[in-house]
């Protein structure tokens, strides 16, 4: 019996379908987090990094998360940068040059991923790898009918997870064993963002983030000191320089530290508090590295500071568009990163399971629609000219440059409109001109309707008619072409071309043309219109 194999080889196990690996560990669900943040130092900070490399990831998850909770900043930026991708549309393309039933198993697979309500929440959690460096989903699966599709797809803590002893770039679920416990086929989406060129563990952005984040801690905090004491006077507590006791000492401390906010205190008799000039300072430099900080975090994630500042730069909108550009290329790098992810741990479980694709070579692709629409006016203008020198142009090229989508078989599709005939002859601009009062007579005849000519009986007129006319032509054209053919020169030509001209027969191109004319002459005074 062959076995169903996963994008790297793996065989399918049936323990897997039957419920999550995450439910067989049971000191995972009751592992609560450190909080590494709390009281963190440059030296920790660095501890925590370098076991990180050693395969340890927990302490560096459990501050990566704390940066996103306590950073209101850093928060913005990142989710600025994860939900600019939902904004994207996108489709499931099949292999080059596919098979008939490469094309009904991508048509079966977009209808999938189409129907699965949470696929924009699988994608930002997803996404969740740009700041830690890989994001790990753990899918349920579910029988529907005779298909098996994926019921969820929950978003399991990084602090979960360690790397394997002999490959820094294999994530291994942490079960209280050296090594940890591999992740099983069909059971996972493992989304891994290369922010940074390394390992996993040195792949996120957040190891960037942490020092800014680090500094910016210790400028806040050492602000709420300097404005807890602003603007106070100087309290200073005297006692007299000999025979006074610690414990008279002691009370005096707490008198002086008390009456601050108080504005009430005892102390001895011959101790006396004398109240200084006020405190002075200035906020300055606490406010510059919390702005530093800020603005390197912002550089860092999205690759500029307009969009999180309301500053005026004095260089105009040329500064705003370079800084939407360095935006939309980040876009497009988490959208190529993400895309890769989906197909190989997505797309291609489902089709595995469902249809009997295991050959990675012959996918379909997940892709995100990153194409911008073309300048509508600039081709309306250039197109008709391209094609009129000869260009052979492919109408789907023209759809997807102008991102218009082609019109299925069946379905309406828009026609150049007839501006003369599409409206009743009263209303054309001849017969607003007409003196005569023969348009305003036609109105009261037909009792005010203005209803638009109908054009279908003419068209058809005029289609049976192309069809006679290159009939026609063909017996008047032929001998000239075959003289043509004949003759070595062109005075040859001429000299042969007035005898075979008197030779062609035109009776039936005169019959032809005064039919048309009829024709013509009677529809437009059915139609109310006037022939001259």
């Amino acid at each position: 019996m062959a076995q169903i194999i996963d994008i790297n080889g793996r065989p399918l196990r049936r323990e897997t379908l039957a419920e999550p690996q995450t439910s067989r560990i049971a000191n995972l669900a009751q592992t609560f987090a450190g909080h590494p943040s709390r009281g963190l130092t440059p030296p920790r900070l660095a501890q925590i990094l370098q076991q990180a490399e050693a395969g340890n990831l927990t302490a560096q998850a459990e501050l990566f998360m704390d940066m996103e909770e306590k950073d209101a900043h850093l928060y913005a930026e990142m989710s600025k940068r994860k939900r600019a991708l939902l904004t994207l549309d996108w489709r499931v393309v099949p292999p080059r040059n596919a098979s008939k039933a490469e094309e009904d198993d991508t048509a079966w697979v977009n209808e999938v991923l189409r129907d699965f309500a949470d696929l924009e929440d699988l994608m930002l959690d997803a996404l969740d790898a740009i700041g830690h460096g890989f994001s790990a989903l753990e899918l349920e699966w579910q029988m529907v009918g005779r298909e098996r599709l994926i019921a969820a797809a929950h978003h399991r803590p990084q602090s979960w997870f360690q790397l394997a002893r002999n490959d820094q770039n294999e994530l291994r679920l942490r079960d209280n064993s050296g090594d940890g416990a591999e992740l099983q086929a069909f059971g996972w989406i493992v989304h891994t963002h290369r922010a940074r060129s390394g390992y996993i563990a040195r792949g996120g952005l957040h190891r960037v983030l942490a020092w800014p984040f680090l500094f910016k801690n210790f400028a806040v905090r050492d602000l709420a000191e300097f404005l807890e004491i602003y603007g106070l006077p100087m309290r200073l507590g005297k006692y007299p320089s000999s025979g006074t006791s610690p414990e008279e000492k002691a009370t005096l401390l707490n008198a002086v530290v008390s009456i601050g906010h108080a504005a009430a205190g005892i102390i001895p008799e011959g101790m006396s508090i004398e109240f200084e000039e006020a405190a002075k300072g200035a906020s300055d430099p606490y406010v510059a590295m919390i702005d530093w900080a800020e603005r390197s975090i912002s550089k860092a994630i999205v690759g500029q500071t307009t969009s999180s500042e309301a500053k005026s730069t004095g260089m105009g909108s040329g500064i705003a568009n370079l800084h939407g550009e360095v935006r939309r290329d980040l876009l497009l790098s988490d959208a190529r990163q993400l895309q890769g992810t989906l197909t190989r741990w997505l797309v291609q479980p489902l089709l595995a399971m469902n249809r009997g694709v295991s050959d990675p070579r012959r996918l379909p692709r997940f892709e995100f629609d990153t194409g911008e629409a073309e300048d509508l006016k600039l081709f309306a203008e250039s197109l008709p000219k391209l094609v009129a020198m000869g260009m052979r142009i492919d109408p789907a090229w023209a759809h997807e440059k102008l991102r218009i989508p082609e019109a299925a078989e069946g379905k309406p599709i828009l026609a150049l409109a007839r501006p003369q005939l599409a409206v009743p002859p009263d209303e054309r601009p001849a017969e607003a001109a007409d003196k005569g009062g023969q348009a305003a007579a036609r109105v009261a005849l037909k009792g005010g309707s203005r209803a638009t000519a109908e054009l279908d009986e003419f068209d058809r007129l005029a289609e049976e008619m192309a069809g006679d006319w290159e009939r026609t032509l063909t017996p008047l054209v032929s001998p000239i072409e075959r003289l043509a053919e004949e003759c070595k020169t062109l005075e040859e030509f001429n000299a042969r071309l007035p005898q075979t001209i008197a030779q062609m027969d035109a009776e039936a191109l005169t019959q032809l043309l005064a039919q048309g004319n009829f024709a013509a002459a009677i529809f437009g005074r059915v139609g109310g219109g006037q022939v001259d």
